[in-house]
């Protein structure tokens, strides 16, 4: 983290952080000056700091001004002290293969928070299921701190990964979970509670939506971001989708100039309860895949 930025040039403050809590005081025992440009809401222009012209940090400063956002200093420095330990923790265990900390920003945060083009309401509980090292759950709480997010991962040492990122940044109202989706969705206390489910996993969009639908509430949104060729997976999706309760609501490039990869947002709508069977176990779905045609 080489940057040398000057904190004062451009944070908005006096805006609360009610799940961040007090900045912890080892965040400035890292040596970093903290400046960010952020969002103002539709301006016409992003004028960014010279110490943002860097190339790390201009990127996600732009993709933020696109998403109209404007983080607090704290929220600044929530996110630059969970990019440290990220690449801290990737030395020892496998969290990420992205460790340049400039595209950390962009493609784990950034993309992380692309989600907001389609969902973004003042409270709302969230699902990350598979939540690896915490994208998209963890960027999204710490942008919308009112939100109740349940990250839930299968993997110990990311799940202590996630724990020791929650407790340094004090973030409320998150919990990591160690458990399968295709356990968790059978108790009664996960089935059917949430108010929107997202996955950023490497699977197919049938495997996401069975894992998926059944913690949806009824009239929830179920998030994929997904990119590529997506024609076939997305027409077996559709198929999958009638037999799990949700149904196909929209397909939405995400049009960041920072994310100009094809990245898409597929979005669901659970419009009727899901049938107990589904999830099935791992090994069933893998031989009998949802959506299939006969």
């Amino acid at each position: 983290m080489s940057e040398n930025w000057d904190r004062q040039s451009v944070i908005k403050k006096g805006r609360g952080n009610k799940g961040g809590g007090k900045p912890r005081p080892y965040y400035m025992r890292l040596g970093i000056r903290i400046s960010c440009i952020v969002g103002a809401g539709l301006a016409p222009a992003l004028q960014l700091s010279p110490a943002l012209s860097t190339p790390a940090l201009q990127p996600f400063a732009e993709g933020l001004h696109r998403l109209g956002l404007e983080l607090t200093e704290q929220q600044l420095d929530q996110f630059l002290w969970y990019r440290q330990e990220l690449l801290d923790w990737n030395t020892r265990i496998n969290l990420t293969a992205i460790t340049d900390p400039g595209e950390v920003m962009i493609k784990h945060f950034l993309d992380s928070l692309s989600l907001l083009l389609v969902y973004d309401v003042p409270d709302a509980r969230l699902l990350d299921i598979g939540a690896g090292a915490g994208f998209p759950g963890l960027p999204l709480k710490i942008v919308r701190p009112q939100w109740h997010v349940v990250l839930l991962e299968a993997t110990g040492k990311k799940v202590k990964f996630l724990q020791h990122i929650i407790e340094a940044l004090q973030l409320k109202d998150v919990v990591v979970v160690h458990g399968r989706a295709e356990e968790l969705a059978h108790k009664a206390e996960y089935r059917g509670s949430f108010d929107v489910v997202t996955a950023r996993a490497v699977a197919s969009l049938p495997t996401l939506l069975e894992y998926a639908a059944p913690f949806c509430y009824l009239r929830g949104q179920i998030i994929f971001p997904k990119k590529g060729d997506l024609a076939e997976e997305l027409a077996r999706g559709k198929r999958a989708a009638s037999q799990v309760g949700a149904r196909f609501k929209a397909d939405v490039p995400v049009t960041l100039p920072v994310l100009d990869d094809g990245r898409r947002l597929l979005v669901w709508e659970q419009v009727s309860k899901c049938p107990e069977q589904y999830p099935r176990s791992g090994g069933v779905m893998a031989k009998k895949p949802l959506g299939k045609t006969i």
